[in-house]
């Protein structure tokens, strides 16, 4: 069924973006898993019956989504995160020089819980729903710089583990790789807080030292928050960046 003999028009939305929703739901459904090479736009144009100019905008949504790659002469993918690109879009430290940062991860703990009331307000879960609590450090320079509490969904990851120890790669990689699940936005708050006790012994700092906290929110291709996280950021020798559109 094409986008245009379906009815769809009809509906008062562009039809560009009536063709992003059925393509997203290509992606969200697993049609089309991360690495997929898509159809061509003539290919997707003549399969929907809309125009190629039509394809061409849905495409470039998705893009600016960061959900699909598009090489010229490679043709276009679907986005896999990679330690590299995770960081870029979502790892927002740097120097006082402004530069980007490389971050070496050690996991402390993993461990199922239940969700607290502000976990579960975060996550759209019940309260003592099933989560996984994430403890981490980030080295910067090779002293501890960032702790990182992480609350993953129950609903979304089963049987989530990783070892205590370095990290190898991005959490948000790890998501895609082992769960099938692609980190497709983040929503932030920040504010300033003093250390609290595990925080400070995490850091090497004093109790009640000014920190940055960071609450985030991560959400899958598909809109779903999958992740909620504290960073208590030491902004010592480092700045938090924000770039604005």
């Amino acid at each position: 069924m094409t986008a245009a003999s379906s009815g769809s028009r009809l509906d008062a939305r562009p039809l560009y973006r009536q063709v992003e929703e059925i393509l997203l739901g290509r992606i969200v459904g697993g049609t089309w898993p991360p690495g997929h090479l898509l159809p061509a736009e003539p290919e997707l144009a003549s399969e929907l019956g809309v125009s190629q100019g039509t394809v061409r905008k849905a495409l470039a949504a998705l893009e600016r989504r960061h959900l699909i790659d598009r090489r010229q002469g490679r043709g276009t993918t679907v986005a896999k995160h990679t330690s590299d690109t995770a960081r870029f879009h979502f790892f927002r430290v740097r120097d006082l020089n402004g530069r980007a940062v490389v971050s070496r991860i050690m996991i402390i703990s993993c461990q199922e819980g239940r969700a607290a009331p502000w976990e579960a307000a975060a996550l759209g879960l019940e309260v003592g729903a099933k989560v996984y609590h994430l403890r981490r450090i980030r080295m910067l320079d090779g002293v501890p710089r960032i702790f990182e509490r992480c609350t993953l969904s129950g609903a979304v990851f089963n049987g989530f583990a990783l070892p205590p120890g370095e990290q190898p790669s991005e959490l948000y990689v790890y998501f895609q790789r082992a769960h099938n699940v692609t980190v497709g936005r983040a929503q932030e708050e920040l504010s300033a807080a003093g250390a609290d006790a595990e925080t400070a012994a995490a850091l090497g700092k004093p109790e009640g030292t000014p920190l940055l906290m960071v609450q985030r929110i991560a959400y899958d291709v598909a809109d779903r928050p999958v992740e909620v996280r504290l960073s208590m950021i030491d902004t010592e020798r480092h700045r938090y960046a924000v770039r604005l559109d």
